[in-house]
């Protein structure tokens, strides 16, 4: 260990956080996540025989590379786990690979479009209509994290069974309780999933104002529950808990510090947003909107869009910005917009984002022959665009690496979500007396063709009420 790196880390504080390990070229080679930092990042840097038996072949060679350490504080373990698994999809560090196995990665997985939802967890996400957190790559945490969730935000493990009674997690508060609707259910699990997403302080608020409303309406017991939540609220931020944001200290960040340095903006970007459109010969033309808050992901933040179908990618995204750009003050206004494109995509939005007084670029794929070049952005300079090629291992390609395969990502995903659906109600056109209303709630009832002609009469009937399921049944 050099000697500055030993002064460095005597300041390292007893909360929890992220460490970044980097080699004496300042590549980042190891990302981690702590309860406490001061005794996680030190535990590296241990000497005597017994701490390096206790350090497998892969460790040893790590710490050999160490060269300096840089760590961002977070309020909680879990804030943590959420930075640790952005900061390492983003750097994608040589010994993080090393070290973890896909088999480390884990996913929240929510049904919501199922009549009783069950929240599970899963190392492969399956494409089944189903929502998806993570990966996180502390499965332990998480599984506690949720387990500490459940007493506030009820939910099943398993979908119910009809006329099953009560179990002991129903009696103990831990599923919802007999006579809880499923519309009531849903709409606790939307609060446990905008939790998840960083939304605390407005379920916070929502509470508080649901037990005023209930304690001047005289009804005291539901005032007593809400209280009771709002209770257990408080006591998870000191336990464990999801923070109001995956955010680290942006003047840590140094892709987004370079990336403002070499653009020329006039302060780093706080919030930047990249976009993509997805189509099929101009068929369920979409757009996808992603937000990195910081320099990392902001789920919550973003948008998706359903396009007038044409084959005409620039149109399209020219349709995307205007639509989004009406919403400055109600989404915010963005500090830099990547375009998933070259010049034809940004002389299509060029003047749209000069008029709002913003900055973007674009992302040229076609250009990039070489290995060694990890992005060629399209910059503005005037009335003429540059291209600025970055090497793969720079850490500002990667980020705007990571933000346009978050953008693809988003996007193909919603335009295979309208496919399918589109197939469905192709399909059930042929069937008389069905028209566009009944396909629709078919649709969001059962998710798929296949969901529908397995589904029971009574289900059917459940759905459409006897007149319509007596006359669907005999076709399917």
């Amino acid at each position: 260990m050099n000697a500055k790196l030993e002064a460095k880390l005597k300041k390292l504080p007893s909360a929890p956080g992220v460490y970044f390990h980097k080699s004496k070229d300042g590549e980042i080679i190891y990302v981690g996540k702590a309860a406490v930092l001061k005794n996680r990042v030190r535990q590296y840097f241990q000497t005597g025989a017994s701490a390096m038996q206790r350090m497998d072949t892969k460790t040893r060679a790590l710490v050999a590379e160490i060269y300096d350490t840089d760590w961002t504080e977070t309020e909680s373990e879990i804030d943590a786990l959420f930075l640790e698994s952005e900061m390492v999809k983003r750097y994608m560090p040589r010994y993080n690979i090393l070290l973890r196995d896909d088999k480390s990665q884990m996913y929240v997985r929510i049904d919501m479009k199922s009549e009783w939802p069950h929240v599970s967890f899963t190392r492969n996400p399956a494409d089944d209509n189903a929502e998806y957190y993570g990966p996180y790559y502390n499965g332990f945490a998480v599984r506690k994290a949720l387990r500490y969730l459940r007493r506030i935000f009820p939910y099943y493990v398993k979908t119910p069974k009809a006329g099953e009674r009560a179990d002991l997690y129903a009696h103990i508060g831990l599923s919802p309780t007999p006579g809880t609707t499923s519309d009531e259910y849903k709409a606790s699990l939307r609060r446990l999933i905008k939790y998840l997403e960083g939304g605390r302080k407005t379920i916070t608020r929502e509470l508080e104002k649901e037990m005023q409303q209930a304690a001047k309406n005289q009804e005291f017991e539901a005032a007593a529950r809400l209280r009771n939540r709002l209770r257990d609220l408080a006591e998870l931020q000191r336990r464990i808990m999801f923070g109001d944001s995956e955010f680290m200290n942006i003047s840590k960040d140094m892709a987004v510090a370079r990336l403002a340095d070499i653009l020329q903006l006039p302060k780093i970007p706080a919030r930047i947003e990249a976009y993509d459109i997805s189509h099929m010969s101009g068929a369920q033309v979409v757009a996808s909107m992603v937000v990195f808050s910081n320099g990392v992901s902001n789920r919550s933040e973003y948008r998706k869009f359903k396009l007038t179908e044409k084959n005409d990618d620039t149109g399209n995204m020219r349709e995307t910005l205007i639509r989004r750009l009406k919403h400055l003050k109600d989404w915010g206004k963005p500090d830099l917009v990547v375009i998933d494109g070259g010049l034809p995509q940004l002389g299509a939005v060029a003047d749209l984002l000069r008029a709002e007084n913003i900055a973007y670029v674009g992302r040229n794929k076609s250009g990039n022959h070489s290995h060694s070049v990890g992005v060629q952005l399209m910059v503005p300079g005037g009335d003429v665009y540059e291209t600025l090629a970055l090497d793969s291992g720079d850490h500002v390609a990667r980020l705007i690496a990571r933000l346009d395969e978050e953008a693809h990502r988003f996007a193909v995903s919603y335009h295979t979500t309208l496919k399918r659906q589109k197939q469905t109600a192709s399909d059930l056109e042929e069937i008389p007396g069905i028209g566009p209303a009944t396909r629709r709630k078919l649709i969001r009832a059962f998710g798929s063709l296949r969901a529908v002609k397995n589904a029971t009469y009574a289900q059917l009937v459940e759905v459409l009420g006897e007149s319509r399921a007596a006359k669907l049944k005999p076709y399917l």
